[in-house]
């Protein structure tokens, strides 16, 4: 799945992959027949954009992005690693460890279609036709069908409701420039797609006992790793495809002593002893610049005297939600046309959009847990004092509430 969710509410990776692999074939479809011959859009191009939308996800370690982000930074320190560098890697084992026969240049134009949207993008080997590397993974605008997939299909799935419809950009997509382009009049769809993802973000992949779980399950993962050397893997597809999920399955049937603290941490999450969730405030739109994510310690040297906390019975989730631009208006760097008559592009500045839509486009969450409820109490202090101390008030829009204090003494 795209992302972590508890209770287990979406579809599988490799639904995931089969919907980004058909809308990947409609989009290409579509663009040729409302562009014709103009575009040059062949065989080739069909297969391996709609290749690059099955296979751009195989790389994802148990978990998804919680392996990739939150479990391997705390395990291999200054890793580069990313699961988008690791799906290229599984592409040429699959190709040579099954023996398929696939002409290398559709291999090749496959695999930098992956890396498109990330770090390790490559310079396209083709010098024309670079809209289709735009389709799976955009890394020019965030518009892609990657996001078209589940976005809807997680909004189902979590009963939320999807008024982002990503018929009407399909329908009036055009390429202009080398660029996929869309109608001017779409552009509060365009807004739709980011603010639904960007709700999604909040209400359910970082929802505070989501994170809670992800923060036990890391917790798991990395008292395991020494013993069961799950990070030796990164770099050998021959080994990394039989990482998944299941690993914690094994960890939790294991009867190895080694695994004791992870099985306890995994019992915990089965029975719903989740890490208490204190408090959270949302980094004022002042401090956001120069934002130093907040630790542990952080929250221990402000604790008042009384029940004395340690570093360990804390953890800090620190949650960036943005419209895919970080603090910049993503409609900035989308592309438009008048009419489908018009010959020319144009963009769409802020004093250009309806007055409705957000002039800032980021939040920073800092949230506070407690591993031990008995010091929910004494953390949620610890966690006000920081914010008097770092911003002179409190910035927590709700106090902790006195009967989860007293529930967990």
């Amino acid at each position: 799945m795209a992302h972590m969710v508890y209770p287990g509410a979406v579809h599988s990776r490799f639904e995931h992959s089969l919907g980004v692999y058909w809308l990947a074939g409609e989009a290409v479809h579509k663009l040729k027949a409302q562009q014709g011959l103009e575009l040059g859009i062949d065989r080739f191009d069909m297969q391996t954009v709609k290749l690059a939308g099955l296979l751009h996800d195989v790389g994802h370690g148990p978990f998804s992005h919680l392996f990739e982000r939150e479990f391997l930074p705390k395990v291999v320190l200054g890793s580069e690693w990313s699961h988008e560098h690791m799906s290229v890697e599984m592409v040429d084992h699959i190709v040579d460890e099954h023996h398929i026969d696939i002409d290398a240049d559709t291999i090749k134009t496959v695999k930098e279609m992956i890396l498109a949207s990330s770090k390790y993008a490559t310079v396209k080997s083709t010098k024309e036709k670079h809209f289709l590397y735009d389709i799976v993974a955009n890394g020019r605008n965030g518009i892609d069908v990657d996001k078209f997939d589940y976005i809807v299909r997680d909004s189902r799935a979590c009963a939320l409701g999807c008024n982002f419809q990503f018929e009407r950009l399909m329908v009036s997509m055009r390429v202009m420039e080398d660029e996929i382009c869309y109608r001017a009049k779409e552009y509060l769809t365009i807004h739709k797609l980011f603010a639904t993802r960007a709700d999604l973000y909040r209400t359910v992949y970082t929802h505070a006992k989501v994170k809670a779980v992800e923060l036990m399950v890391v917790d798991a993962l990395v008292s395991a790793n020494s013993y069961l050397q799950i990070a030796s893997h990164i770099q050998d597809p021959s080994q990394y495809w039989k990482l998944d999920d299941t690993i914690i399955k094994t960890i939790e049937t294991a009867p190895d002593q080694e695994l004791k603290e992870s099985r306890d941490l995994i019992l915990r999450i089965r029975r719903r002893d989740l890490y208490q969730f204190c408090n959270e405030y949302a980094v004022p739109k002042d401090n956001l610049e120069n934002f130093k994510k907040v630790t542990a310690q952080d929250i221990i040297c402000s604790q008042k005297s009384g029940v004395s906390i340690r570093e360990e019975d804390v953890v800090v989730s620190n949650v960036r939600i943005d419209l895919t631009r970080g603090k910049h208006n993503p409609l900035e760097s989308i592309k438009f046309f008048q009419d489908y008559e018009s010959t020319e592009t144009l963009t769409i500045s802020d004093e250009r959009v309806s007055h409705l839509l957000p002039t800032s486009f980021q939040d920073m969450i800092v949230r506070v847990y407690s591993k031990k409820p008995e010091l929910v109490g004494a953390i949620s202090d610890a966690f006000e004092n920081f914010q008097y101390k770092t911003y002179g008030v409190k910035t927590q829009v709700l106090a902790t509430p006195e009967k989860k204090r007293r529930r967990c003494m």
